[in-house]
């Protein structure tokens, strides 16, 4: 079984920036990619970035910019010049090299005020 746990969001005006943190656990770990997605309210869920490539949704390249750490199976992801349009609730995700689950966090709340 693996756990994620998000960390780094919050509220912040247009223009500001914030940093996002997920580490996922379980025993015998062996993470393949990692990924954020988010959900703004009433529409459907996105892809942001992944640790693939890594690639970027064309909303957010320029502005995100994903990382890892492969020793503790950690993701950032560094969002500068926040939008209004940017506020969602972020998913972390998981793949290991041992199933075909994507694993999910729990969402963490990004606010971006105008």
């Amino acid at each position: 079984q693996v756990q994620l746990w998000e960390s780094g969001g919050g509220a912040v005006e247009a223009g500001g920036s914030l940093r996002l943190s997920c580490v996922a656990s379980g025993s015998r770990l062996n993470v393949q990619t990692m990924a954020w997605y988010r959900q703004a309210p009433g529409k459907p869920r996105e892809l942001v970035a992944s640790t693939s490539g890594p690639k970027y949704s064309d909303t957010v390249k320029g502005r995100f910019t994903i990382s890892r750490e492969e020793y503790d199976n950690a993701m950032y992801m560094q969002m500068n010049n926040l939008r209004p349009e940017d506020t969602a609730v972020y998913y972390c995700t998981c793949r290991t090299f041992s199933t075909t689950t994507e694993y999910w966090g729990q969402g963490i709340q990004v606010t971006v005020s105008s």
